[in-house]
C-alpha cells in the first residue's frame, strides 16, 4: 500500500521538513520563483487564527501562503 505524501499544509508550528516536489504544475512555477526549491528546508512558523493563511520560512525568508497553495508542496518525512 502506497503512503500518501505529506505536504507543507500538514505541518505543525516549529516543524521542519525538506521539499520533495509539487503536485500542481502551474502553481509550481510561482512557488519556485518564491524560493520553494526541491531539496530546500522549509520551517512551518504558524497559521492564522482560522488556519488560513500559513507562514513558513524558506531560504531565510518568512512567506505567507494560502492553505491550498501549501497543500501542493510535497515534503519528505
Amino acid at each position: 500500500m502506497a503512503a500518501r505524501s505529506k505536504s507543507v499544509a500538514s505541518m505543525k508550528p516549529g516543524e521542519t521538513a525538506v521539499i520533495s516536489g509539487f503536485t500542481d504544475e502551474q502553481l509550481s512555477v510561482k512557488l519556485l520563483e518564491m524560493g520553494f526549491l526541491p531539496g530546500t528546508v522549509v520551517r512551518f512558523n504558524f497559521s492564522a487564527p482560522f488556519g488560513d493563511p500559513v507562514c513558513v520560512n524558506v531560504s531565510g525568508f518568512d512567506l505567507s501562503l494560502r492553505l491550498e497553495e501549501a497543500d501542493t508542496i510535497s515534503i519528505l518525512d
